[in-house]
């Protein structure tokens, strides 16, 4: 009994020095949905925000903002609940305002009426310049409703040319910029034109693509097969339309390849690196196929009047880390970049 009553008494002790984190319960995030209107007229762009329920007010370097690359919406990317949690959530768990937007004619954004007709019919549509001018929109919405200048900028694929565009040309509203699997110029054309208003994609051309660059026996350890249905279901949620097709399809907007073909493609850039003036963070993972490591060494060398700048490269991962087994280490690397005091 005495014995009993000692080992009772040992765990009431550890329980009280182990203080208010000790089995601490979650805390509470609200989610709030807007539809702003984009610099050109008829336009309406998702964003969503989240943020401690009882926490309203936010300094500039505690709001970041997410955008997707060229084919999915940011929701997948960034607040989809896999091992880990959401993205979105993580960073709300550590004091931020976070913020994601879909480019026009991705995911919740107004998508036009040419992508209900054939893609044939019309032509190519959201270019970069379209998307700089939504993330923009975004941007204000989000400084005048937190009463800032500037926040955190976090971009992945093609989000990395829209925010390091961005960036380049207004400096003055960026804190520090995040550029994950950035895309630079091309070593030959690419095997597309980027004509028609859109392109869809099937749930097994995403798997294949998806599962590029990861050893045959580790494919599955990678990129188990759980994850990456659950991950296309959460793209189909975001594309009634395409869903109900036969076989379900996504669709994306062309504009991103039309500007890769007739601009990467030949060798020219879609902005200039050295006019960003922001702490930079460059960070891509060693097996992308998409966005090949000599594109983020290309960037990284042109970051020539930075404050600051670093490239980090993670093992065991591609394009599409942020949805693979080693997605913390992407979600801890840049969460210590827009943590770091300098």
């Amino acid at each position: 009994m005495k014995k009993w009553l000692a080992v009772v008494f040992m765990v009431m002790f550890v329980l009280a020095v182990s203080g208010p984190s000790y089995a601490a319960p979650k805390v509470k995030i609200a989610t709030e949905t807007f539809f702003i209107n984009a610099m050109d007229p008829g336009i309406k762009l998702h964003v969503r925000n989240k943020h401690l329920s009882d926490k309203k007010g936010f300094p500039a370097d505690k709001i970041v903002l997410f955008v997707h690359g060229a084919t999915y919406p940011s929701e997948t990317a960034f607040d989809i609940a896999l091992p880990g949690g959401s993205w979105m959530d993580y960073v709300v768990e550590r004091g931020y305002d976070a913020y994601l937007v879909d480019i026009r004619g991705y995911g919740r954004s107004t998508r036009p009426p040419s992508m209900d007709a054939p893609p044939d019919q019309n032509p190519a549509f959201a270019t970069t310049s379209d998307a700089i001018k939504d993330v923009g929109a975004a941007v204000d919405f989000i400084c005048k409703r937190r009463n800032v200048k500037r926040i955190n900028l976090v971009g992945w694929s093609w989000g990395t040319t829209i925010m390091g565009a961005f960036t380049a040309q207004n400096n003055d509203k960026v804190v520090k910029l995040v550029l994950y699997a950035p895309l630079w110029t091309l070593k030959e054309p690419p095997p597309f034109s980027g004509s028609g208003a859109y392109r869809t994609v099937t749930k097994e051309a995403a798997r294949a693509r998806g599962l590029r660059g990861i050893p045959d026996a580790l494919k599955e350890e990678i990129s188990p097969q759980a994850w990456f249905d659950k991950w296309w279901d959460g793209n189909l949620a975001t594309d009634p339309v395409g869903a109900k097709q036969t076989p379900p399809v996504l669709r994306a907007p062309n504009g991103v390849l039309k500007d890769i073909a007739e601009f990467l493609g030949k060798g020219i850039p879609l902005y200039n690196p050295s006019d960003i003036r922001v702490p930079t963070l460059l960070i891509v993972a060693e097996w992308d196929q998409d966005t090949p490591l000599f594109m983020a060494q290309e960037v990284f060398s042109r970051l020539v009047n930075t404050p600051y700048k670093r490239e980090v490269v993670l093992a065991q991962g591609t394009h599409a880390i942020v949805v693979e087994k080693n997605r913390m280490e992407l979600i801890k690397e840049v969460q210590r970049f827009l943590d770091e005091k300098r």
